[in-house]
C-alpha cells in the first residue's frame, strides 16, 4: 500500500523549524547534558556517548549519538541475548536489558539517551519529526515496500515512539510510522513534540513504581 507522504517535510519550513528548536533546546538543556555526562563517567567510565551508524534519508549512513546506556562491550554481547528479545525481528528490545549500567535503564525509561540526537538535527541528519532511524543490520531486513521511510529524513519523535505498546507487533510499527508522515506541519509536529515531552516527564516522576 502506497504512503502518502505530507509535501512538509520536504519543505524548507520544516528544516527552519528543527533548526530553531533544536538550538534553543540545545541551549537550555546543555547543564542536563553535562549532570548526565557526569554521571555516567562516575558510574561506567568513558564513553558517554554511544555512536552507531543508522540509515537516513535516501538510504545514506550516518552516525547517531545517544547517551550510553549500556556496558562498553554491549554490541559484542547481543547475540547471547537474542533469546530474550520482546519485539518482533527485525526489532531487538528487552525492557529489562542485563547489559544496562547503573543508570542505563534510567535514561533509557525515560527517553534521555535520545537528546544527544539534537546535534545530529543542527547538521541535518534528522529531523525532529519522522520514522525513527534504523541500525544498519535492521533496516537490511525489512521489506522493499517499507521503502517509504528512507524518503525522509529520520526523527527524533514520531507517533510510533510515542506509544507504549510500539514493540507490539510489526503492522503496529508500519502503521504508526506511516501515521507520522501522512500527517505534517508545524502546529503538527510541536503537538507531537510537546505530548511527548509530557509522556515523558510522567515516566521520569513514577521511574520507581515501575522499575
Amino acid at each position: 500500500m502506497a504512503v502518502s507522504i505530507n509535501p512538509y517535510y520536504q519543505s524548507s519550513v520544516k528544516r527552519i523549524l528543527d533548526i530553531v528548536i533544536s538550538l534553543l533546546l540545545l541551549f537550555f538543556l546543555l547543564p542536563v547534558f553535562l549532570v548526565i555526562s557526569l554521571l555516567i563517567i562516575l558510574t561506567s567510565g568513558w564513553p558517554v556517548l554511544y555512536i552507531q551508524n543508522r540509515v537516513g534519508k535516501n538510504k545514506k549512513n550516518f552516525r547517531m549519538y545517544k547517551f550510553r546506556t549500556m556496558v562498553k562491550n554491549a554490541d559484542r554481547l547481543k547475540a547471547r541475548y537474542v533469546h530474550l528479545n520482546q519485539a518482533p525481528t527485525p526489532m531487538f528490545k528487552i525492557h529489562n536489558d542485563p547489559r544496562f549500567t547503573k543508570i542505563g535503564k534510567w535514561l533509557s525509561h525515560s527517553g534521555i539517551d535520545e537528546l544527544p540526537q539534537i546535534i545530529n538535527i543542527i547538521l541535518g541528519n534528522m529531523s525532529l519529526v519522522g520514522p525513527r532511524p534504523l541500525p544498519i543490520k535492521e533496516a537490511q531486513k525489512i521489506p522493499n515496500h517499507w521503502d517509504w521511510r528512507f524518503e525522509v529524513k529520520p526523527g527524533l519523535f514520531s507517533y510510533w515512539s510515542l506509544s507504549n505498546n510500539r514493540h507490539e507487533s510489526l503492522t503496529k510499527w508500519k502503521k504508526l510510522e506511516k501515521q507520522t508522515l501522512e500527517k505534517g506541519s508545524i502546529t503538527h509536529d510541536l503537538r507531537l513534540i510537546l505530548t511527548t515531552a509530557i509522556r515523558q516527564s510522567k515516566k521520569i516522576a513514577n521511574f520507581k513504581q515501575l522499575s
